[in-house]
């Protein structure tokens, strides 16, 4: 796990990067003294297959996002976002929701609390607010939400980055293919990709028992062949992630100077 964590909690001496972590004290004498950037991770509680837990993508981005700020230095990461768009109540047939215990919101509210999420740490003295998803439904509202606020905020010291590359222009699963996998065993959903990630952030949260290709029976939730996980390719995917991450923040704070 050593090869996934790295550098101090950030450029000041703080006890923690996570805000749930920090008292009111030391979250203000951390932006007075430059650690002006906060991360906003969402994530979601869906079904993932017999083999992997509801909270799969939360303790991914959490790991991630801590990553992402250590090597930022002057950033800290906010309480992950666990209710999020995931299917529709009133039809619950279809998607995640056909699958116990999974949680949805509809995008209006995911957008509202994303926005009021963002005001509150813009009132604080954060300046860069980075919006990153580990799950392909949050994009769009986060999306929105940035380009919402940032036009309301027009010449003011306060800025949202969405962070879309985190999961959408990563790499991972080109290099996947580079390894002989193909589309069909990499899969959609709680395949090797997840379940590679999950086994390197917390192994304890993989029924290695449950582990079969596209989840051992029909309508398992589950998308490829998870038996070719691994703690090595998790290692690799969350680097990638990290990378496209740091690249893409970079990049938006850069061009807002």
């Amino acid at each position: 796990m050593a090869s996934l964590a790295g550098a101090p909690a950030a450029a000041q001496d703080l006890p923690s990067v996570f805000l749930e972590e920090l008292t009111w004290t030391e979250v203000r004498a951390a932006i007075d003294a430059g650690t002006t950037t906060i991360i906003i991770p969402t994530a979601g509680t869906e079904q993932n297959g017999p083999h992997m837990v509801l909270g799969k993508h939360k303790f991914i981005i959490n790991y991630a996002s801590a990553m992402i700020a250590r090597e930022l230095g002057n950033a800290l990461v906010a309480p992950v976002v666990t209710y999020v768009p995931e299917g529709d109540v009133n039809n619950p047939t279809r998607g995640h929701m056909s699958k116990a215990g999974t949680i949805t919101l509809p995008e209006e509210y995911f957008m509202k609390l994303l926005e009021y999420a963002a005001r509150s740490l813009a009132v604080h003295g954060f300046t860069d607010i980075v919006l990153i998803g580990d799950s392909g439904g949050n994009q769009n509202g986060m999306e929105q939400v940035a380009a919402m606020l940032n036009d309301e905020w027009a010449g003011e010291a306060a800025r949202v980055h969405f962070v879309g590359d985190y999961y959408g222009n990563n790499g991972f699963r080109e290099w996947l293919m580079e390894q002989g996998e193909t589309q069909e065993t990499i899969g959609g959903h709680a395949g090797i990709s997840d379940t590679s990630q999950l086994l390197a952030v917390d192994p304890r949260h993989i029924r290695t028992d449950k582990l079969a290709p596209g989840g051992g029976f029909p309508d398992s939730g589950v998308s490829g062949d998870p038996t070719r996980a691994s703690v090595e390719r998790g290692v690799r995917g969350i680097r990638f992630k990290v990378d496209a991450a740091l690249n893409q923040i970079r990049e938006l704070m850069e061009s807002r100077q």
